[in-house]
């Protein structure tokens, strides 16, 4: 990287944003890193929580009358001895919790300290955002809802509530990390527990987590954290939420246990992401390293490299107790005893779906791009290429359009760095995925040894694509909805708003596996996405018809080639299945044939036998 870029990524970094944004790294960078660590921690717990051990908490688990009737319901099924389930709970026990210390907290946060001001550039938090969080949890138990798009998740939000007097929170963590030497234990003392990721049907394991977690959130013991997507995206664009977890959480209020409960939805938003080569390849089918202490040491290497700005945006704190109004009937739990297991009802598992989703949608809505996002989004719609002046020209018109439908967006003005330079400073950052020669911009081939096969040379090609894609992904759900209406507009027969609305609502129901979308909200998604379009100019509206507009076609064409790679992604799998029908029904057929011939050669045969004999 020259000097000037040097410079360049040096000023992006310090600029600070108007509404509320501050460098967590920037006093860090003028303190040790020993000072920071063993600085003196004051939170403010929840009011209604009584301190208790790890110890305690456990003991809690083990003694409560919930995890004895389904050891007693076991017991029948099973005919095991007692004696043995509670064996096999409190191992259980004893493999899941977390045994949160100050002391490793202290080690954690002088560890992180260094990691974070060597790999990133700053750490953005809104600072209304931890003053909320503050407040809500010295009023009820809170649970932290954050996005997950790196292992660098967990550690983050830790080490700024620990740098901000705020209660660690215990984390809800794969399995896996508990098998790492030294590191499993750190973590575990960090805070984490952790959760086998294949429960099936083990009725004890699902009794002694679900009694855990609500004898967490009961006790108000410390904020509880997991993350609502369940697995990391490889993607970087939003899963489909796991609601096991969500349910376990509400269970205290709504079996009157808490007043209530305070969601809070985090948005983590990464410049550039550690594990970006790692996601694409296993996108491409290349085995999922295990998560071991020597691969960690392995991939040290990664910590030489700058991966920009990180944001942290802490949402408002959603009220369960505000939610429910009108939507659940709590009193049905008040007819059945406390500890008794209840299965939820169909209402309640709409209502966790819906609040599940709604989580996410939150989430998406205070991610901040940056000009990279914009400029993937373009290169992606230019694979063989695009001259530079071309790309920065598209890309500041995305920067409006984005600007016009919402989007948080991380741009310098023009008093502090050029349009152009922002330009160059984002692909110097991001140097593993483009490169620009002789004034044309081209996204680079992977590197490797001696000559290629065509086929390495395709997955060497495509390893960019899919990274060039993952940070397009965090800026779809931008235009998702307008983008909907677009094509809806192109392949309804009129332009009756009653036939738009029903091909939009089809392709809600199409990609509601790719894209998150609130279950039952199609109308006020079509509405979102027409005002959007509307107050861009972009289409006009009477009442019964949408049309669009003349300065708009070229918007509806963009927003249309946004949907493409997914709608050609479905053709695909289309086209294939077809013939792989067809393959086996053609085989289906040969083999009746084949059968019908060998019956009525074995007919001749016999028929011949009994002659002679």
């Amino acid at each position: 990287m020259t000097k000037k870029l040097i410079f360049l990524r040096f000023i992006y970094s310090q600029i600070h944003f108007s509404d509320g944004f501050f460098d967590v790294l920037e006093e860090r960078r003028r303190s040790s890193d020993l000072s920071y660590a063993f600085r003196t921690f004051n939170p403010q717990p929840y009011r209604g929580a009584m301190p208790i051990s790890a110890a305690t908490l456990n003991r809690m688990v083990l003694e409560s009358q919930y995890l004895s009737y389904v050891i007693q319901e076991i017991l029948l099924e099973s005919e095991e001895p007692r004696e043995a389930l509670l064996e096999e709970a409190s191992a259980l026990l004893d493999e899941m919790s977390q045994n949160l210390q100050l002391g490793f907290i202290r080690l954690l946060g002088f560890i992180m300290n260094k990691v974070f001001k060597s790999v990133f550039s700053s750490i953005h938090v809104n600072e209304d955002g931890l003053t909320r969080l503050q407040q809500a949890i010295q009023e009820y138990p809170v649970i932290l809802l954050p996005n997950h798009r790196s292992y660098m998740d967990f550690l983050v939000l830790s080490y700024i509530m620990f740098t901000y007097d705020l209660s660690i929170p215990v984390i809800a963590a794969g399995i896996p990390l508990m098998g790492m030497k030294l590191f499993g234990e750190m973590f575990r003392r960090s805070g984490a527990f952790f959760i086998r990721r294949a429960i099936g049907s083990d009725k004890l394991y699902w009794a002694v987590l679900s009694e855990y977690v609500r004898t967490i959130v009961r006790t108000g013991y410390a904020p509880l954290e997991f993350y609502v997507e369940g697995l990391r995206s490889r993607t970087l664009k939003s899963l489909t939420p796991k609601l096991g977890m969500l349910h376990m959480v509400l269970e205290p209020f709504l079996k009157g246990e808490v007043f209530d409960i305070s969601l809070v939805p985090i948005s983590i938003s990464y410049e550039r992401v550690l594990e970006e080569s790692l996601l694409a390849h296993e996108l491409l089918g290349v085995p999922k390293p295990k998560e071991t202490t020597g691969a960690l040491l392995k991939a040290r290497t990664v910590l030489k490299e700058d991966y920009g700005c990180m944001h942290v945006f802490f949402g408002n704190p959603v009220s369960v107790r505000d939610l429910v109004k009108g939507k659940i009937n709590c009193r049905q739990y008040n007819l059945v005893p406390r500890d008794l297991p209840t299965k939820p009802s169909k209402e309640m598992q709409e209502f966790v779906s819906g609040l599940a989703h709604m989580i996410i949608r939150l989430q998406e809505r205070n991610v901040i791009l940056s000009a990279w996002n914009l400029m993937a989004v373009v290169l992606l719609q230019n694979l063989q290429g695009i001259d530079l002046d071309l790309l920065t020209h598209k890309t500041l018109w995305l920067r409006r359009l984005a600007l016009r439908f919402g989007a948080h967006l991380r741009w310098p003005s023009k008093d502090n760095v050029s349009d152009s330079e922002v330009m160059s400073s984002s692909m110097s950052l991001h140097h593993s995925v483009v490169r620009c020669e002789r004034g044309r911009v081209y996204l680079v081939e992977e590197e490797g040894p001696g000559p290629v096969t065509q086929e390495e040379g395709v997955f060497r090609s495509a390893t960019a694509v899919l990274m060039c894609a993952s940070y397009r992904n965090q800026a779809v759900h931008v235009f998702t909805r307008p983008a909907m209406v677009a094509v809806a507009m192109t392949t309804a027969a009129s332009h009756r708003t009653d036939d738009i609305f029903h091909h939009f609502t089809f392709l809600l129901e199409l990609f509601s596996n790719e894209l998150v979308v609130i279950p039952g909200q199609a109308l006020q998604d079509f509405e979102e996405g027409c005002s959007l379009l509307q107050e861009s100019g972009v289409i006009g509206r009477s009442d019964e018809e949408i049309y669009v507009r003349d300065n708009g076609q070229e918007t509806i064409i963009f927003l249309r080639a946004i949907l493409q790679p997914f709608t050609e992604s479905y053709q695909v799998i289309v086209v294939v299945y077809t013939i792989v029908q067809a393959v086996h029904h053609l085989h289906w057929l040969v083999t009746i044939r084949l059968n019908h011939r060998l019956y009525k050669n074995m007919d001749v045969v016999s028929v011949t036998s009994t002659v002679g004999s």
